[in-house]
């Protein structure tokens, strides 16, 4: 595969694969969330606003643990970073266990949180570890071709979450089975991290090979608007993304067509998810052929066409234009990382922690949707629809922005 070769014809496969699959183990932790929502809404008889304290957990996690996963990361190395995270993943995992029997919902957000925060370490250190895993021209596609196995993962998460836990959703018991099961898949790969040995590559010295200049890598990293900008739309995208899965059920069980909330969760997986991971997989093949930041602005225009349809809320109309929006959606968040942490040299470990920390949108949308959405959820679409709009000014603007520091 070309996209993990570097300019002198090194491959970096075997590191790529592994990586990887820690692409999968986070789509599953966020997309089993949606599930959540809606089953602790049930078993707990709590409104929209409150059920949405378990995407702000988890996205909160992200906030807190974002500077120190950076810092872990630049001081130990990508490797350490990951094992760290896995060993935080799988221990609030199987705190769920305890949880059941506890039977509290305060209990399950704390184990909620343990789990965004070694989410934070994973992503802190991989999505940066990725770009940089060959040529530096496949950095988005390299990325978008990953994150293809976070949308397989994004699949599993309702499935599961549908099939086990909104099969029973009374039965509480139902929710330590697919986090017993996630949580022994993390040791298994955190191990494989302990075993194998992965290339740690320093972007100083990387930096100095594809000649940019010294004095281009010590400018401050605040002084890259491509990189401000970025912070913002990714922080818009998660926002957007988070609150569109969280509301997804509530929109598909309270709509004219009505689907039972297991039926809404299992579209939510093969037809939402389905789209999102095939979108990747495009969005690879088609980052090569085109630039960033123009395929960004395409898509990000189409999102927010789809929003419009959901907000008017005109039966199956609305519906597919929900399920097109994963197909829009799918390329962002690799994209407007890429895009972000594009030239920054050395302080490319710093940057990914602060985008990693912008993450924190998906804390804040659920809960605002879930206050304009109480009484009629497409009202609270409006939400993702404004996020949208900023991502798309940015896409456009992007060839300007990246221009001031050349």
């Amino acid at each position: 595969m070309k996209i993990v070769k570097t300019k002198n014809g090194r491959s970096y496969l075997y590191p790529f694969i592994l990586v990887t699959s820690l692409f999968f183990l986070w789509g599953f932790a966020h997309s089993i969330l949606d599930v959540l929502n809606k089953d602790f809404q049930i078993v707990f008889q709590m409104t929209k606003a409150k059920s949405a304290l378990v995407q702000m957990m988890v996205y909160g996690g992200y906030f807190l643990m974002a500077l120190p996963a950076g810092y872990i990361t630049k001081k130990m190395g990508y490797r350490k970073g990951v094992i760290i995270g896995l060993q935080l993943y799988a221990f609030g995992a199987f705190l769920f266990i305890p949880g059941c029997k506890l039977e509290s919902f305060p209990f399950f957000l704390l184990c909620l949180f343990i789990i965004g925060c070694g989410l934070t370490c994973l992503e802190t250190a991989a999505n940066p570890y990725i770009t940089v895993l060959g040529d530096p021209k496949y950095g988005s596609s390299r990325l978008n071709f990953a994150q293809a196995f976070n949308g397989f993962g994004w699949i599993c998460g309702p499935l599961a979450g549908s099939l086990i836990i909104l099969s029973d959703s009374k039965n509480i018991d139902n929710l330590a089975i697919p986090y017993m099961g996630i949580g022994i898949a993390v040791l298994v790969v955190a191990i494989l991290f302990v075993c194998v040995k992965l290339p740690e590559i320093k972007e100083d010295e990387k930096d100095e090979e594809e000649g940019i200049s010294m004095d281009h890598m010590n400018n401050c990293l605040w002084q890259h608007p491509h990189f401000l900008f970025g912070l913002l739309a990714l922080f818009l995208y998660v926002a957007a993304q988070t609150g569109i899965n969280s509301f997804f059920i509530n929109y598909a069980t309270e709509s004219t067509i009505s689907f039972s909330p297991k039926e809404a969760g299992l579209l939510l997986s093969f037809g939402g998810m389905g789209l999102f991971m095939m979108g990747r997989f495009l969005g690879s093949w088609l980052l090569s052929l085109i630039k960033a930041s123009t395929l960004l602005f395409i898509f990000s225009i189409g999102a927010l066409i789809c929003m419009a349809l959901v907000i008017i809320n005109v039966g199956w109309v609305s519906l597919i234009a929900l399920f097109i929006c994963y197909l829009f959606e799918s390329i962002m968040f690799p994209t407007i990382f890429s895009m972000s942490i594009r030239d920054l040299g050395t302080h490319t470990k710093q940057a990914s922690s602060f985008l990693i920390m912008s993450i924190v949108g998906g804390a804040i949308a659920p809960w605002l949707m879930g206050l304009l959405g109480e009484h009629s959820i497409n009202i609270g679409f409006i939400i993702p629809l404004l996020c949208f709009i900023i991502i798309s000014i940015y896409a456009y603007k992007y060839p300007k922005l990246i221009e001031k520091i050349q």
